[in-house]
């Protein structure tokens, strides 16, 4: 049970970790390496970077939505509004009051809020982890030497995974849930 949630599958990363880690030091050249994590670096910074951006034009947005909203019921609240209808036999029937129901809230000021710069940090953060992948990459595939060596680590990495998951499977220690 405890291998069917994400959170729990300890022992899980720090095997894969442990693998990764002695692929870098056997595969990789010292250079490789630090190529690598520039690239890791440059992504983390590039989707920070978004992601404090992508807030600040959702407060931005938010801002602006909420002065719409507000100006828009001072003018409904200035304007003069019907107050009864009268049908051609002459029968009245009031209406009622919306202006209470179209005043801005505290709570809807929040969500305004609350949503606008949510939506802010996922779309800036999605298109910084997208522009920093892409930097990267580019600065990985920039020598074909070190492109290569790092493909082949990489696959060799793939490969030792793929049979600890194989062996695992064999024992019956590994479920589906965990795959």
């Amino acid at each position: 049970m405890s291998e069917s949630i994400a959170l729990l599958r300890r022992r899980r990363a720090d095997d894969l970790t442990r693998l990764a880690n002695e692929h870098m030091q056997k595969d990789l050249r010292a250079e490789d390496r630090e190529t690598l994590k520039s690239a890791a670096s440059t992504v983390s910074l590039w989707t920070a970077i978004g992601s404090a951006a992508g807030v600040g034009l959702g407060l931005y947005v938010a801002f602006r939505l909420r002065s719409a909203r507000t100006a828009f019921f001072q003018a409904f609240r200035a304007k003069e509004k019907p107050t009864h209808l009268v049908f051609a036999d002459g029968r009245q029937e009031s209406i009622p009051d919306l202006t209470p129901l179209l005043k801005p809230t505290t709570l809807g000021d929040f969500a305004t809020y609350f949503f606008a710069s949510a939506g802010g940090l996922f779309l800036g953060g999605e298109l910084g982890f997208l522009g920093g992948a892409a930097s990267g990459s580019r600065s990985i595939t920039k020598d074909p030497e070190q492109r290569r060596r790092i493909e082949t680590a990489f696959r060799k990495f793939r490969a030792d995974v793929l049979r600890q998951e194989a062996a695992l499977l064999d024992q019956g220690q590994m479920t589906d849930s965990v795959l």
